[in-house]
């Protein structure tokens, strides 16, 4: 598929990223378009998913498997609890069991991408409305130089450094799964965020391929601020210094959008900015209802 080719069923909406923050954007995804892909981060390292990488050599299940419930609508349902349940006290203690089914199916089916795709056919999810697709086919590491030149490595490591300059992914020419290209290409809309912008936006979004597809496709581009600075990863970050990073390494999004009334400062942002109350009433998290509104409303 060729950049600005469209095909049924849209609008077509790709999400990128990880953690619990990609799921909100994945739930409000499932709102308004025709057909949604996720394309999550496989470069976390630690908890459960840690353990599952060093024990078996396989990309990290744990973004996928919060993405692949939210994809499903089941995060509430008895399935989607079951899946989060860690066994405490047991041999099993930490892991969720849906990171065991991921990597069970895995061993069977003798890949990982194929492992993703027989779990969400299990929870229901139909491909023609909507895939949940890793990053990356194998297993791939984050790396991070700071300010001060100091190097960093790991997920979980970098995530507790503050002033950082600079990630990236290792192997360098790590390759994403067949179908992420063509979602890119094909999309009538791209949403990176909300997340940790270097250990889950930047760690999808720099894979060779998904990279390539984000500088060639004619989609639009957004980014969803975080509603405040993460301890350590982006301490005393505003909106504009959040954009920056993304921009510092080439992902270049055509407007980022912005929680408000919020405590995140604007400054200088180089891009669009659109504000809207896009937050929980506690203000913990995004409202998935909310982030819908207002992603729809932004459609070209």
């Amino acid at each position: 598929m060729t950049a600005g080719e469209r095909r049924p069923g849209t609008p077509r909406v790709v999400v990128i990223g990880g953690g619990r923050g990609l799921s909100s954007t994945v739930r409000a995804a499932r709102r308004y378009a025709g057909h949604t892909t996720a394309v999550v981060t496989t470069a976390d390292d630690s908890g459960s998913t840690g353990r599952l990488r060093t024990s078996m050599s396989i990309p990290a299940p744990g973004d996928i498997r919060r993405c692949l419930l939210a994809m499903a609508g089941m995060e509430d349902d008895p399935i989607g609890k079951a899946f989060e349940y860690r066994f405490p006290g047991t041999d099993l203690d930490g892991h969720a069991l849906g990171n065991l089914v991921l990597a069970g199916l895995t061993t069977v089916k003798g890949d990982f991408t194929e492992a993703v795709a027989e779990l969400a056919g299990l929870l229901g999810i139909q491909p023609g409305v909507a895939q949940v697709l890793p990053a990356t086919t194998g297993p791939v590491d984050l790396r991070a130089t700071t300010v001060d030149g100091h190097e960093v490595f790991g997920q979980y490591a970098i995530s507790q450094t503050a002033g950082l300059h600079r990630v990236s992914l290792h192997p360098a020419g790590c390759k994403a799964p067949a179908g992420v290209v063509d979602a890119i290409l094909g999309a009538d809309q791209v949403v990176m965020g909300p997340g940790s912008v270097y250990t889950s936006v930047l760690a999808a979004a720099l894979v060779q391929d998904v990279f390539a597809a984000l500088n060639t496709t004619t989609a639009q581009k957004l980014y969803v601020c975080n509603l405040e600075p993460e301890q350590a990863e982006t301490t005393g970050y505003d909106v504009a210094a959040h954009v920056a990073a993304l921009m510092d390494h080439g992902v270049k999004p055509d407007l980022v959008l912005v929680n408000s009334p919020g405590a995140l400062p604007l400054d200088n942002v180089k891009i669009d900015v659109v504000q809207a109350p896009l937050a929980l009433p506690d203000g913990s998290a995004h409202d998935s209802v909310k982030l819908a509104a207002a992603l729809a409303d932004l459609l070209p």
